[in-house]
This record gives structure tokens, C-alpha cells and sequence, in this order.
């Protein structure tokens, strides 16, 4: 059964829900793993069992660490206990934007009023060091956004996030968490936090404990263009995180909006650059309205995907190469991301062998995945 994308609306049991757990926690396995994973074997259960063998046969130096039932259960509970609801890609409540993303988490912990998720989003971003004059920008064109039907989304940070999640606690804001539910960051925005969730929704895709780390903070920059139709930039220095999400989004294909600022403010030099780039000029809420509007009519395009090959049957069997074309591949492969088509090609073995040889390299470690059908040797 393909969990993804053909049983977009099937609700997991807590059996399957634990499973889910297990193989996103297990080592080695990220967004895109999990994704070929299922694919591959049919079952997430069948997918996890399939772990130990595919880290030996892809060269892996010890045994891979799968998370164990127990632990998955224990953060089950600790979840209910907190008010998070833990949300998989194939149920209805998951953000219909974000599953077109390659890299969609296979769960999400969300804590709130979780109808505000199915509302049109729009992100509003920028500088935690903002002036004066883009904080009441921010407030200003959230307010506008909230008021023409549109949820806004943020990452909780200082300055510029805090203005846009403050101006729209009434009409209901999204925050988007770098660490886990109860890693709140910044601390002092604790507060922030507990007023937006009546109206609103705190999402995460880390687990309960997790501390944000320097480099979980462009991991939850892809959800905050993930989730919404557009991405507007308030005040952005030249090497601000807020170019991430800009990057994020166009990559993507979210509309990409730059609030222009003085040539002598430096928090405006990454905003003017977007612009020169291309992106649309904001100075009010029509200018986002009226880009997004004929987009909302849309369906989303989950077409655009990586395609992925036809799940095994239930027995598990790997239908994987055997070591000479198993060296074959991993030759072709190098620090270079290539496309995965280029692999069947030049290797002369078939979609199949090549999707499951890489799944051994992954599971091992030894692999990375990139946007786009990309692979590289990590």
C-alpha cells in the first residue's frame, strides 16, 4: 500500500502510527529515506525489518541502530500527555502544501488548533535584529494578510517572526519550532508560544527533548516555505537565515516576496538582492494577494516528485544487485551529486537494482540525498 500518495486520507491506528515512529527515529533514515522505504517494501513494518540486512549489504561498519518499539511508545505517550498530536503524511490534517515538498517529514508533532493548517499560508520572515520601522511592517502587512482570509506562518524567532506571530494571535499564526515541543527557542518566547495556540498551531518535525542545533534551524526553514503559498521578507542582511527560506522556497516553487529598504540599512541588503533577483516587490498586502489569489484556485502539483519505483511485494524480498553490479554502481557515485537516471544508464542495471543498491548505501550511512533525484557518496 502506498501510504503516501495513494491513501492520502487514510488515518494511521496506534500500531502503525508506533511503526511510523520506529522507522523515522531508526538510524540513517530521514524524509527521502523513509519515502523510498515504503515505496520499496510495500509496509513500513516490512521496512523496518529490512533494515539490519540492507546496512550490511551496503557496507555499513556495525549494526544499524532501529529504534525499538518501547522507545516509540514512550514518546507516543509523552506527546498525548503534552497536547501534541503526532500527524502522518497520509492523514488528512497533514498541511496539503508541505506533501509536495520531496523532503516532507513523514510525521508531525502539532500542538494546537489544528484546522488552522488547512487555511491558505502565507510566511512573513526576517531579521531577529529588525528596526523599528520593519517591525511595524510586519505587523502591518500580517494584520492585512489575516484580514483577506490568509494564516500566517513564522519561525518564532526575535525581531521580525515574534511582530508577525503577535500581530495575528486573534485570526490564528503558525510556528514553526526548530527544536522539539518542549524545547522552546528562544526561551523567552515561551509565552509567545502558549498565547498563539488557541487560535493557532506549533508544528515540528523533531521529537519531544531536542534542543535546536545551528543546523536545525534551515531544516525548519524548509517547512515554514513548505507549508505556505509564499514567502515574504521583511528585513534580510546579506547572510541571513531569511535567504535560506527564500532559497527554500523558490527551489520548492513558492512565490518569493522582498520588502526594499534603505541602500544604507544592511539588515535591507538581502531584501534589495532578492529583488534584483527577481522577486516581487511588497510595500502592501495586495502585492501578495494579488500573486497568490489565481494560485489558490490550484490543486497542488504532487506530479512534480521524484518518481518512485513499485513497491516489493510483502515478502520483503530486496530484488537487489548482486556484488559486481553492487560495485559497479557504487563506482559511479562520488562527493558530486548525480541524478539517479544517470546511474541506471551508465550502469546498465535496472531502475530496480539501482534504487535498492542505494538504499543499502543509505541505510549504511554512506549515502546523501538530494533535492531533484539527486545522490552523492556522503
Amino acid at each position: 500500500m502506498n501510504f503516501i500518495t495513494d491513501e492520502t486520507s487514510a488515518r494511521l491506528s496506534d500500531d502503525e502510527r508506533i511503526d511510523w515512529l520506529r522507522l523515522i527515529r531508526s538510524e540513517h533514515v530521514g524524509p527521502r529515506t523513509f519515502r523510498s522505504l515504503l515505496h520499496h517494501f510495500g509496509s513500513v513494518r516490512t521496512a523496518i525489518e529490512a533494515l539490519p540486512d540492507l546496512a550490511r549489504r551496503g557496507g555499513a561498519a556495525r549494526a544499524i541502530k532501529v529504534c525499538p518499539r518501547a522507545n516509540a511508545e514512550r514518546e507516543l505517550e509523552a506527546a498525548r500527555r503534552l497536547g501534541v498530536t503526532l500527524v502522518a503524511l497520509s492523514e488528512p490534517q497533514y498541511p496539503v502544501r508541505l506533501k509536495e515538498i520531496d523532503d516532507a517529514p513523514p510525521l508531525l508533532a502539532v500542538r494546537g488548533k489544528l484546522a488552522t493548517l488547512a487555511q491558505p499560508i502565507v510566511a512573513i520572515v526576517g531579521s531577529r535584529n529588525a528596526s523599528a520601522a520593519g517591525i511595524k511592517f510586519a505587523e502591518r502587512i500580517a494584520r492585512d494578510l489575516a484580514a483577506t482570509g490568509f494564516v500566517i506562518v513564522s519561525g518564532l524567532a526575535r525581531g521580525i517572526d515574534a511582530a508577525a506571530h503577535r500581530a495575528t494571535l486573534d485570526s490564528g499564526t503558525v510556528a514553526v519550532l526548530a527544536g522539539g515541543q518542549d524545547r522552546i527557542y528562544p526561551p523567552e518566547h515561551g509565552g509567545l508560544l502558549d498565547a498563539l495556540l488557541p487560535a493557532g498551531v506549533a508544528l515540528t518535525e523533531m521529537p519531544l527533548g531536542w534542543e535546536p542545533r545551528a543546523h536545525d534551524f534551515p531544516r525548519r526553514n524548509r517547512l515554514i516555505s513548505g507549508v505556505s503559498l509564499g514567502v515574504v521578507i521583511v528585513e534580510a542582511a546579506k547572510r541571513s537565515g531569511s535567504l535560506i527560506t527564500a532559497r527554500f522556497a523558490l527551489e520548492q516553487g513558492r512565490e518569493v516576496f522582498a520588502v526594499p529598504g534603505s541602500p544604507l540599512d544592511p539588515r535591507a541588503e538581502g531584501t534589495n538582492a532578492l529583488i534584483k533577483q527577481g522577486a516581487a516587490v511588497v510595500t502592501e498586502a495586495a502585492d501578495v494577494v494579488g500573486v497568490l489569489e489565481p494560485i489558490l484556485g490550484r490543486a497542488p502539483d504532487l506530479s512534480a516528485r521524484e518518481p518512485e519505483p513499485p513497491a516489493a511485494d510483502a515478502s520483503g524480498d530486496l530484488g537487489g544487485p548482486d556484488d559486481d553490479m553492487r560495485r559497479r554502481i557504487v563506482s559511479l557515485l562520488g562527493p558530486t551529486p548525480v541524478a539517479i537516471d544517470d546511474l541506471i544508464r551508465l550502469s546498465g542495471a535496472s531502475a530496480a537494482m539501482v534504487r535498492v543498491a542505494l538504499l543499502e548505501l543509505d541505510i549504511a550511512g554512506r549515502l546523501e540525498r538530494h533535492g531533484g533525484g539527486l545522490v552523492s557518496l556522503a
